[in-house]
């Protein structure tokens, strides 16, 4: 039996998950997502702005599934057990998940108000939705400034990303709409730009739920090629077969590989079981970035002694 181990890349300083290194940066944005909400509700109030009070309900949410990421971020990084051998990682995609199901709720909402008001028409202060949006939009810009390398390292924090995404793209739908009733006087932009906020909402969030899903189903990464990771192992040197290969992801950043891997007979001394397990260890963590390696080196036909489980 032989065990390797290799470690991928995480961000630069940071230890424990791939989203560990961004939580200062989720904090502030947490604290701006809080205060642009409490100042587009008294516009929204002020202005009788749909669009605006929607983006505000979106930004609560936000809220929510910002502290949630921080949440999973402190249980994933908390030490392994011997019940919970790979600690509480899996949090953060739980989260994740979470707040997908946040976003399609507050989605259908949005939908659902919008539709009222086209059939109770509102008199909106284009003016005063002018100014709350502007503001909203810059405030929703710097924090997709701290996200934006962080969405591309784990998923708990593109969920965080992608939340203050579609609420940027809710202020210019809300600053739009307000340039429209300014110009023409024509009321139904505002619910026309909370429909575009809701519809904005949905797709990020289905993809972004997938991804989870593929994590917790414990699917190959998707920027990992199984045939390529075969053959790499099947070209070291002494390397005769392989069987039970499988690559998963434990949560973004935490890539792991367990693998049979049948060597000629002459390899299973001290010396040749060390070489191929360098090897394997140096070709796989190199190439495709696995967190965590295992092998088994066995000869050939032991494979069919081997309980129905390791099949």
């Amino acid at each position: 039996m032989g065990a390797g181990h290799d470690h991928g890349a995480l961000p630069a300083g940071s230890t424990g998950t791939a989203a560990a290194a961004h939580r200062v940066r989720l904090r502030i944005a947490l604290g701006i997502t809080l205060s642009v909400m409490v100042v587009q509700i008294a516009g929204g109030l002020a202005a009788d702005s749909l669009a605006l009070l929607a983006d505000a309900g979106h930004m609560a949410t936000d809220g929510l599934g910002l502290g949630m990421a921080l949440l999973a971020i402190h249980f994933a990084n908390r030490p392994s057990s011997a019940r919970r051998t790979f600690g509480l990682a899996r949090a953060e995609i739980l989260a994740a998940l979470a707040n997908c199901l946040l976003l399609l709720g507050v989605g259908g909402y949005i939908l659902f108000e919008a539709t009222d008001r086209f059939l109770h028409p509102a008199d909106t202060d284009g003016g005063l939705t002018l100014l709350f949006g502007a503001f909203s939009l810059l405030a929703n810009l710097v924090s997709l400034a701290l996200l934006m390398r962080g969405q591309k390292e784990s998923l708990n924090v593109r969920g965080a990303f992608l939340e203050v995404l579609a609420d940027a793209l809710g202020s210019v739908a809300v600053l739009v709409s307000a340039l429209v009733i300014m110009t023409t006087g024509w009321q139904a932009a505002d619910p026309v730009a909370s429909l575009l906020i809701g519809l904005m909402i949905v797709p990020r969030t289905l993809r972004l739920a997938r991804e989870a899903l593929e994590v917790l189903l414990e699917a190959a990464p998707k920027d990992v090629d199984m045939a390529e990771v075969r053959n790499h192992i099947l070209t070291v040197p002494g390397v005769e077969g392989l069987h039970d290969l499988h690559v998963w992801t434990i949560t973004s950043g935490m890539p792991v590989l367990s693998a049979h891997v049948v060597v000629d007979q002459s390899a299973l001394d001290g010396v040749g079981h060390e070489r191929i397990l360098h090897e394997l260890q140096d070709r796989l963590g190199a190439r495709f970035d696995v967190e965590h390696c295992t092998f088994q080196l066995e000869p050939r036909g032991h494979a069919v002694h081997e309980a129905k489980l390791c099949h």
